[in-house]
Order: C-alpha cells, then structure tokens, then sequence
C-alpha cells in the first residue's frame, strides 16, 4: 500500500507557459517535500478523442500515513501549495489516495 496525494490540473489559458513554468518552476519546489517516495506527473488523453477533463495529473507518494501527514503540514508542501495560482489557471482539484495492488493480492 501507498499514500498519494493526486492533484488534477484543468485545461490552462496556455498550455505551453503553464509546461514551461510546471517543468521548470513548480517540479522543483514539490521534489523538496520532505518523505516525498515519488514524483508522477503526465498528460491526460482521452480514450474516446475527445477532450479528457483534466490537463494533466500529478501524483505524489509517500510511504506510510506518518510521512504523508507530515509532508502536508511541511513548509515546502505549503510553498508548493501557493505556487499552484501561479500557473493553473484552469483550476486544480487535489485529493488524497490510499493505493494497494490488486494484481498481487
């Protein structure tokens, strides 16, 4: 099992500024959280062609629930926090996720 937090980007006002600032800016600034186990990022397509209803998704993950709650009191998770209104301008929705393999169960 794994601890996420998935954060959700909607469709920016202009996707390269927003790659740009993501890959150069906010990447950054989340790979210092502390007790951060990993860093996914991706762009979202849609199965059907049409437009997916998320630009891209993040997934951050930590190992236990001790870790994960101390990244999000952590100063650097609240500096990567604020810097989200500095580039999505399409909205975010972030939530939390607690993962397990169903394939070796």
């Amino acid at each position: 099992m794994s601890l996420k937090v998935v954060v959700c980007y909607g469709h920016p006002d202009d996707p390269d500024a927003f790659d740009a600032y993501y890959r150069d800016t906010h990447i950054p600034l989340a790979r210092k959280i502390p007790g951060l186990a990993d860093f996914t990022w991706g762009k979202c397509s849609a199965l059907e062609g049409d437009t997916p209803p998320y630009y891209g998704v993040a997934t951050l993950s930590f190992p236990d629930v001790e870790t994960l709650h101390s990244a999000l009191t952590s100063e650097e998770m609240g500096a990567a926090a604020e810097d989200v209104a500095n580039f999505a301008t399409g909205g975010v929705t972030m939530y939390t996720q607690e993962e397990r393999s169903v394939v070796t169960a």
